[in-house]
């Protein structure tokens, strides 16, 4: 293995493992739903954030630099619909209450990187910082969204474990509350950085 791939190795591990929304997401979900609603959730993300840098590599990342407007906007959309999310775990009622939300899906999560400030922000770094200028660029992207790919789900894991472990403890309709409220605040404290730099 070249130097140039270990160190991709090391930044998706890193960027996969750390706490952001897709993190927190998973946490959430796999304590109101267990380790299995987990799954579907983790190879959605890593699909989708594939498939993302490979978008954004190709050109979209060219085309948000030069409509400053268009990129603000979708900045600030994400970050609405962030909160809404929040909201929604902070408010989630407890497991066999009336209204209960649906587990987050493969789908959802799929579509949810195109509004992750996180993704977003790594996308757009990978395309200027890891793709070498004098090779062909798509072979590169496919390469660093399989790195993606394979390091997203395994990485995903420990908080989806957060999660389910944390379930055990949540018995009570108070604990529970106090959980959904603390992944709804580690939500919203992992996206201020993006949101407001």
């Amino acid at each position: 293995m070249t130097p140039w791939f270990l160190g991709l190795l090391g930044f998706a591990f890193a960027a996969s493992v750390t706490p952001g929304p897709n993190n927190v997401l998973v946490a959430a979900n796999a304590a109101q739903h267990g380790l299995r609603a987990a799954v579907p959730h983790a190879f959605g993300i890593a699909v989708g954030f594939s498939a993302m840098i490979v978008i954004v590599g190709l050109g979209l990342s060219g085309v948000l630099a030069a409509v400053t407007a268009l990129a603000t906007a979708l900045h600030w959309i994400a970050f609405a619909w962030l909160l809404v999310l929040a909201w929604q775990i902070a408010t989630a009622p407890a497991p066999g209450e009336g209204g209960a939300r649906a587990p987050f899906g493969f789908i959802e999560a799929v579509l949810f990187q195109w509004i992750n400030p996180k993704a977003w922000l790594l996308a757009l770094s990978i395309a200027s910082a890891w793709i070498k200028p004098d090779a062909p660029a798509l072979p590169q992207l496919l390469l660093i969204g399989s790195v993606f790919f394979l390091v997203g789900p395994p990485s995903s894991l420990p908080w989806a474990l957060l999660g389910t472990g944390a379930a055990r403890y949540l018995a009570t309709p108070a604990r529970l509350r106090g959980f959904n409220i603390a992944m709804a605040i580690l939500l919203v404290l992992s996206m201020l950085p993006v949101a407001f730099d």
